[in-house]
């Protein structure tokens, strides 16, 4: 994604940076939210245009990276290790993201106060969520990872299904062995098409993070994010704590700073803040890891997966929020009921992978096991939820990120001077498959 690198690594002028023009759509669009906000509100059609156009590319890139991945290590048992410490790192460090939004609660309780009467909230205006609830069950999660047909996988919208038939196709790929090779070649060069189509789609991304921010805040307004502003600041300062304390000393555990590699991914992670969601630099993070050292098929397998498994900003998120609605309608809930709630989060939010406003509708999941707690309580942030939105997916986006890089580290398939190369910001060649970079440092 974003620019090409000058000849002999010469840095591009700023103004020639996509994550410049990001930014500046991201002023724009909170300018025109805050001074002409029915106009802002109309501008919607902007960044959900833009996160469809997104949304086109990422079964093409997820396809290609995980087949051309497998295909090309010839080795399968390498594939199962892959998965098996990609999905213990995501169960240990979901659970925990759980566990800190619990903490954290009950340290600040961001509700107490309130005394809000559960008869006088609005209903109505969670109805639709407590209905999409039940799309969170694991018996539906699970029969949602098997297409209906080879084809309806890349149609349906579902990452997992999208990573499920590339699996079996590359394994298929990787048993038929030489006689296959021209189809494994094939799907390279069509890989290195489909890279250059997201760097052509990426520069799109000011205006579609200009039309979703001004969305936002045209519909929603700055007053609505100050008249909850305990909750979304406990929410914000949580989500930091969790990316620079814990990510960060995962990070130092693992040879590599967690700041250098927030500014490597300056530009995506702008992206994500534009449009409130993390998939929207899913392609380019593809890009960005390979690029950093970490091996094609790790990146493949991790990042698709994390992205559906690895939601460390939704997670803290629920928990925060449950407890603060229970603080706020004057709810006690016991040791138990809280457990109750970490194990029920811990699954709705898997099974809310492909969901479409996923984080509130996992929230109504989650809330259903505990009856004493007030769904109807949902509607005290339902006006902030789009402001909380961004911070859950710029926290998911950068527990992905760290993710591949320790995975890959475990598996022997990082490259440690690539790592540092690109970190450091310095000049390096590009996987055939990303031979377009975002933008240096």
């Amino acid at each position: 994604m974003g620019p090409i690198r000058a000849e002999h690594g010469q840095r591009q002028p700023f103004w020639r940076l996509l994550y410049f023009w990001v930014l500046i759509g991201i002023i724009a669009g909170v300018a025109v939210g805050a001074f002409w906000p029915a106009f802002g509100a109309s501008l919607q059609p902007l960044g959900e245009g833009f996160i469809n156009l997104v949304k086109m590319i990422i079964p093409p890139v997820i396809f290609l990276t995980v087949v051309t991945g497998i295909a090309g290590s010839r080795q399968l048992a390498a594939l199962g290790r892959v998965v098996a410490k990609a999905f213990a790192y995501f169960l240990f460090f979901s659970t925990l993201a759980l566990i800190v939004g619990l903490v954290v609660a009950h340290v600040v309780q961001p509700g107490a106060g309130m005394h809000v009467d559960p008869s006088t909230l609005n209903a109505a205006a969670v109805h639709g969520y407590e209905e999409k609830a039940h799309e969170t069950s694991v018996t539906g999660f699970l029969l949602s990872i098997i297409p209906t047909t080879l084809v309806s996988a890349f149609t349906s919208g579902s990452i997992l299904q999208i990573l499920f038939v590339a699996v079996l196709f590359g394994v298929s790929l990787a048993l038929v062995g030489e006689p296959a090779r021209a189809v494994t070649d094939m799907l390279e060069r069509v890989a290195l098409v489909v890279f250059r189509l997201v760097t052509i789609v990426m520069w799109a991304a000011p205006v579609g993070a200009f039309g979703a921010m001004a969305f936002t805040i045209g519909k929603y307004g700055l007053g609505s994010l100050l008249s909850l502003g305990a909750l979304v600041g406990t929410f914000y300062l949580t989500a930091l704590i969790f990316v620079l304390g814990v990510l960060g000393a995962v990070a130092a555990l693992n040879g590599f700073s967690i700041l250098k590699l927030i500014r490597y991914l300056k530009a995506e992670l702008l992206l994500v803040l534009g449009t409130s969601s993390s998939e929207a630099a899913l392609p380019a993070l593809i890009q960005k890891m390979e690029r950093a050292g970490c091996d094609k098929e790790v990146v493949g397998v991790v990042v698709p997966t994390g992205y559906s498994f690895n939601l460390d900003g939704t997670n803290i998120y629920m928990t925060l929020a449950a407890l603060f609605i229970a603080q706020a309608t004057g709810v006690q809930l016991t040791l138990g009921e809280q457990i109750a709630l970490l194990g029920v989060a811990m699954l709705s939010s898997k099974g809310a992978a492909g969901v479409t406003g996923s984080g509130f509708i996992t929230l109504a999941a989650t809330l259903a096991i505990v009856p004493k707690v007030p769904i109807a309580g949902m509607a005290l942030i339902l006006g902030v939820d789009r402001f909380m939105s961004e911070c859950r997916s710029l926290t998911n986006f950068m527990g992905n990120a760290v993710a591949t890089i320790v995975v890959a580290r475990w598996e022997g398939a990082l490259d440690g001077d690539r790592l540092a190369r690109a970190l450091n910001g310095v000049p390096d060649e590009l996987p055939a498959a990303a031979a377009v970079e975002s933008d240096p440092d």
